[in-house]
């Protein structure tokens, strides 16, 4: 059976994804997946660098605005929603591009990686939920790396969440999740793939990230958050567990004055996209695009869509 086409465009945060997403999608006749676990959510569209309507410039987004905060959105349900979408999109003769920064959701789709084998030991997920209460999310993430160091390397501290399952995982299999995500890596896609990974010199992309959240500030982040707030939203949901939303909430309930939350959200930010970058760098057949060669957003399209063709995805 002859495969189908995907366009991968990934790569760090504030490396300028977005904009060349939609010449790309006009070039290629493609419409647009958000492989991005946040701005799934509706009412989060200043933290989040959430596209707008306006920006679409006619190209159709799915997983944009989809989901409440208050709903569960992860890998799984992303996998399912997403390859539900490319099927639409095919039956269209269009070509679907997954756009974004979360790595793992990508790999699930491209590799269409079996979540179905995954079972849990609820006495030990509540054991290690229990823990985290009491000594901390770093006491944790210690625990992982002395079990399993690449994950431990790969998984923000916080991410109490990520941490547990890792932690899960090698309870249930006797195994390492890193081993499981680097055997899943080998797996050969069912897609006739090209996979994109933006990048520009680690300078200046702290340089965008700094003046990202500086524009977020700007643009009315403490606003958002404090009208999720009102509507109800905690800081123990997924969603608001999100860049940008936990530090102000943190703010807004006077653990640090405004200055310091935009610091640590800055800081975090950054250790985010280094994180991210680690990520791809792991990643088979990926096409790495140096946005500093190239002068002109045109030129560097242009270089994607000669690559598309040698690669037969677009003729």
């Amino acid at each position: 059976m002859e495969k189908k086409p995907l366009i991968i465009l990934t790569g760090p945060t504030s490396v300028g994804k977005t904009a060349l997403s939609i010449s790309l999608a006009k070039a290629v006749k493609g419409e647009i997946i958000s492989a991005d676990s946040m701005q799934v959510y509706k009412h989060m569209d200043i933290g989040t660098a959430k596209i707008q309507p306006e920006e679409m410039d006619g190209i159709i987004h799915h997983l944009i605005d989809e989901l409440e905060p208050e709903e569960e959105f992860n890998v799984v349900r992303f996998q399912q929603l997403a390859k539900n979408y490319m099927e639409e999109i095919y039956a269209k003769n269009k070509i679907p591009i997954l756009v974004g920064g979360t790595g793992f959701y990508i790999q699930a789709v491209l590799n269409d990686i079996d979540f179905t084998e995954n079972e849990t030991d609820y006495t030990y997920r509540s054991y290690l939920e229990q823990l985290v209460q009491e000594k901390g999310a770093e006491y944790l993430h210690k625990l992982l790396s002395e079990v399993d160091l690449e994950s431990a390397e790969s998984i923000h501290p916080n991410n109490s969440k990520k941490v547990i399952r890792a932690l899960e995982y090698v309870k249930l299999t006797g195994d390492k999740m890193s081993n499981h995500n680097e055997e899943q890596r080998k797996k050969e896609s069912p897609y006739h793939f090209c996979y994109f990974v933006l990048n520009k010199d680690r300078a200046k992309l702290y340089e965008t990230i700094n003046y990202r959240v500086d524009l977020m500030i700007r643009d009315g982040l403490v606003e958002e958050v404090k009208d999720l707030a009102a509507r109800g939203y905690t800081r123990d949901l997924v969603s608001m567990q999100g860049l940008g939303y936990k530090e102000i909430l943190a703010y807004l309930e006077n653990e640090y004055t405004l200055e310091e939350a935009v610091e640590i959200l800055k800081r975090d930010t950054r250790h985010f996209a280094k994180r991210q970058l680690t990520w791809f760098k792991r990643e088979k057949d990926v096409t790495w695009i140096d946005k500093d060669q190239f002068l002109t957003e045109d030129e560097l399209l242009e270089e994607m869509i000669k690559i598309l063709k040698e690669k037969e995805i677009v003729s």
